[in-house]
């Protein structure tokens, strides 16, 4: 059975820009906004499933009253952990560290930011959550509540683009993709 997934990526967030990672910033009200209306005459969907951080687990908990669904959080759909890079903006890191930027923009997965969470990893930690999702809510469609670098992953890996074009895959605050998951994993694009 075909797992329906929608994608919903967070709002604008208060401190804005740059890499957020594992920080847990809150939306803006131009961030909720964006959420707001990526979700109008959407669904419906059998439950919501969220990061727990704030700038998606506060919109998802809002919606599922809202809509009278259950609402799960799900650790392993959290950004990933850019470590010594996280709060800082791509252009401050040209300044700072253009040489390792570069090289993490050409090939995420052969270069990890210092002190941060390499690709790898956080690919198979975030497909090991869409196959536990598969197997407790195959049949269904679920929202899923998450960050950039997640449907990017997933986006990708759905469009069969090679790993060094993860980050070409554009996600904008608000943006909602539906993907269908199916029981060996296979990941495709569209309703």
């Amino acid at each position: 059975m075909t797992l329906h997934l929608d994608l919903l990526r967070h709002g604008e967030t208060e401190l804005g820009g740059g890499l957020r990672g594992s920080l847990d910033d809150a939306l803006t009200d131009n961030g909720w906004e964006q959420m707001r209306q990526a979700v109008l005459a959407q669904g419906p969907w059998d439950r919501l499933v969220s990061s727990p951080l704030q700038r998606c687990a506060r919109f998802a908990e809002a919606l599922g009253a809202r809509l009278d669904l259950p609402v799960s959080l799900e650790p392993d759909l959290q950004e990933l952990h850019f470590g010594a890079w996280e709060g800082q903006s791509a252009a401050k890191l040209m300044e700072t560290d253009a040489e390792a930027l570069g090289l993490f923009w050409a090939d995420p997965y052969s270069f990890t930011p210092p002190d941060g969470e390499p690709v790898e990893a956080f690919s198979l930690r975030v497909r090991g959550a869409v196959l536990r999702l598969h197997q407790r809510y195959a049949g269904q469609r679920v929202l899923l509540i998450s960050h950039g670098g997640v449907m990017r992953l997933l986006l990708a890996q759905a469009r069969g683009l090679p790993r060094e074009q993860l980050l070409n895959v554009e996600v904008g605050h608000g943006g909602l993709f539906s993907l269908r998951v199916e029981a060996d994993g296979v990941l495709s694009e569209g309703v």
